[in-house]
């Protein structure tokens, strides 16, 4: 323990990364818009990142040609945070001026990511005409849940975040992956508005998640599958990542003949028969122990919304 505690007390004996510690209490933030509320350069910027990188106080999570930089959730790391940022919060003229800056960092990303919301919403406001509503879906996802606790939740093609959200009261740690660097600008600048510091996103491919085995208690997957070349490959990933015990939750539409949604939205798939998703769950050593069907009322011709619940068996219970 001591060994771990003195790097980091002794990398936090500088001005400049308490300032830099206390902002990242706040989220994961860029070189440049640490650079930006700083009002440092970009060399000595960098220099101290990695003398808080080094202490372990903070990762470095590369994403194309941007490095993002966060606080470590683990160990003491947390609790030092929460001591920078009390002091932070007292009337320190720069601690002040910092925040102020960092609000509008935070108020430049949402405007970013309206304007690329806002040019998807058509397609988006079409879909959702046609389906359940998403507000019934996600109480059916909680429903699904209730009374579990989890350590780690990861959301696969995770979009705006949203599910990221839902979930935040019932995980301690919450990680979203998608391909789309767009999307991800407007899941980080959502994530920040909700004031879910412990809920971080990454870029990555549903068939290669950035995570050891075993390294996650729920798994959720939001009407992601119909856009993917092969779901199969990527509901092994996601039992893969699960650990024994743990909670995959599925969301896509029931097969369909909207035709439209492939040549004009990009859907790979035409949804799934039930029994096709279930299989392909049971193939990656997973047990199904729920299934939904969500009929929209009222819409002619309207996508039915399946839900399926699956759990990685835990074969120390049988010994």
């Amino acid at each position: 323990m001591q060994g771990d505690l003195l790097p980091m007390l002794k990398a936090l004996a500088e001005p400049t990364r308490l300032r830099i510690v206390a902002l990242l209490a706040h989220g994961e933030m860029t070189v440049s818009e640490i650079m930006q509320v700083l009002g440092q350069s970009q060399p000595r910027v960098s220099r101290h990142l990695k003398l808080l990188a080094d202490a372990g106080l903070c990762e470095r999570l590369p994403e194309g040609g941007w490095v993002f930089y966060r606080l470590v959730r683990t160990g003491p790391v947390t609790s030092l945070a929460g001591v920078v940022e009390e002091f932070s919060n007292r009337d320190d003229p720069q601690a002040q001026r910092d925040r102020q800056r960092l609000a509008e960092l935070k108020k430049l990303r949402s405007a970013t990511a309206e304007q690329y919301f806002k040019a998807a919403a058509p397609e988006w406001a079409h879909i959702r005409s046609l389906q359940y509503s998403e507000e019934a879906v996600e109480g059916a996802l909680l429903a699904l849940t209730e009374g579990r606790t989890f350590e780690r939740h990861v959301d696969v093609g995770t979009g705006t975040g949203r599910m990221l959200e839902i979930f935040s009261d019932q995980a301690d740690e919450g990680m979203g992956v998608d391909l789309s660097r767009d999307m991800l600008n407007v899941a980080r600048a959502k994530l920040s508005e909700a004031g879910l510091a412990t809920r971080f996103v990454r870029q990555a491919d549903a068939s290669a998640l950035p995570l050891e085995d075993g390294a996650v208690d729920l798994v959720t997957v939001h009407q992601v599958l119909h856009y993917l070349e092969d779901p199969r490959i990527a509901l092994a990933e996601c039992a893969r990542v699960l650990t024994p015990g743990g909670l995959l939750l599925v969301v896509d539409f029931d097969e369909h003949r909207h035709a439209a949604l492939r040549d004009e939205h990009h859907h790979r798939h035409l949804g799934f028969p039930p029994a096709q998703v279930a299989s392909w769950l049971q193939a990656s050593g997973l047990t199904l122990k729920a299934l939904q069907a969500l009929e929209p009322d009222g819409i002619e011709g309207g996508l039915t919304v399946l839900i399926w619940a699956a759990v990685k068996p835990d074969e120390s219970h049988n010994v």
